[in-house]
């Protein structure tokens, strides 16, 4: 069933996305969302556990959490960018390893977590164990900048019951 769900969610957006409604493209459509829900479907349904409002609702609120995350890379280009032309730039440029603690209990919540770091210029995600991420930042003020809004705002989408 959680098959037959995913199935139909890929296949709306890979309408909305493509906009075409011919039978040439609505036959490339399901092909395409077949392959992926057969090559993901590990990643998938590790967790069938998880009732189908829930994973509808991590559907809906994804997007707003891919944009600011977007805008969150583009925040953080622009300050290594300054870092690295500003001759005083340099002088702030502190490469540290960070160890700090989640909330997040989820190991999928906890994955997205690192990436989304990780994606994040001056920041790499180094490891995890258990509660605990290490992670090389570039500067003081991103070390400073790991905890927080990130964290809050991925359980939102992910571990809604989590309160931060």
């Amino acid at each position: 069933m959680h098959r037959i769900l995913t199935f139909c969610l890929f296949f709306i957006l890979w309408l909305v996305l493509s906009g075409l409604f011919d039978p040439f493209h609505l036959t490339l459509g399901i092909i395409s969302c077949v392959l992926v829900l057969w090559m993901s479907s590990d990643f998938l349904f590790r967790d069938t556990s998880v009732s189908f409002s829930a994973r509808f609702r991590q559907f809906t609120h994804l997007p707003g959490y891919v944009l600011w995350l977007l805008y969150e890379i583009f925040l953080a280009n622009l300050y290594v960018f300054r870092l690295s032309l500003r001759p005083q730039g340099l002088g702030d440029v502190r490469p540290q390893v960070v160890r700090f603690r989640t909330h997040l209990k989820t190991d999928f919540a906890k994955w997205v977590f690192a990436n989304s770091i990780t994606l994040t210029p001056g920041t790499v995600t180094i490891k995890i164990d258990g509660d605990e991420f290490l992670v090389h930042a570039i500067s003081a003020h991103t070390a400073t900048s790991l905890e927080g809004e990130m964290e809050k705002r991925i359980a939102s989408v992910w571990e809604p019951d989590l309160k931060l």
